[in-house]
């Protein structure tokens, strides 16, 4: 049964997650104005949360350091809810809202939203939850620095090695004629 040009919708699964694709850059937004709308149209006993996922990013640039939140899944974010026709109304038609995430259905060739597996879900809520801090540094291997501290401060080098996961650069360094791999931290160097 259709409703419209849509598919009748069905609402005996319970409450699920679903990806929803907004305008990229527009993830915020998109959530705001879909809690809004919850509200407004009194869904709070269908739609039960909206989720940008996201992960902490810790950025070295400029010898400054700086941390900042990043989207996990540009362009999309989560829903939790009850899918039915207004409940599928309500987020559709939602200022930045593009559509569901979803499939054809090989009966009458529409396309229906497919929720996310259980184990799908629980893998992005511990990703966010507990995700270790990324390192941005900026640096790339090749690059010319010049080493800012320690006891060779003001020596100029080219990046032989990048670790972001310890927050360490090896730095090669003329050192009486000789090119000598020094290991330093992210906050020890900077671009020439």
């Amino acid at each position: 049964m259709t409703t419209g040009n849509r598919p009748q919708l069905e609402e005996e699964q319970g409450p699920r997650w679903y990806i929803v694709h907004t305008y990229s850059g527009q993830e915020d937004l998109v959530k705001k104005n879909l809690d809004l709308r919850i509200q407004s149209l009194d869904m709070q006993d269908r739609i039960f949360d909206v989720l940008v996922p996201t992960e902490e990013e810790v950025i070295f640039k400029d010898g400054q350091r700086r941390s900042e939140r990043r989207k996990l899944f540009p362009g999309y974010i989560l829903v939790q809810m009850t899918m039915g026709d207004e409940s599928w109304y309500a987020v559709r038609n939602t200022p930045g809202v593009t559509g569901f995430v979803s499939s054809e259905d090989e009966t009458d060739k529409r396309a229906k939203p497919v929720p996310l597996e259980d184990k799908q879900i629980q893998d992005i809520l511990k990703q966010v939850e507990s995700a270790p801090t990324r390192i941005k540094i900026g640096l790339e291997k090749g690059e010319t620095v010049r080493i800012t501290e320690g006891p060779f401060v003001d020596f100029i080098g080219a990046i032989n090695d990048v670790d972001e996961g310890k927050g360490k650069v090896r730095v090669l360094v003329s050192f009486f004629g000789r090119e000598t791999p020094v290991e330093l931290d992210f906050l020890q160097v900077e671009r020439i």
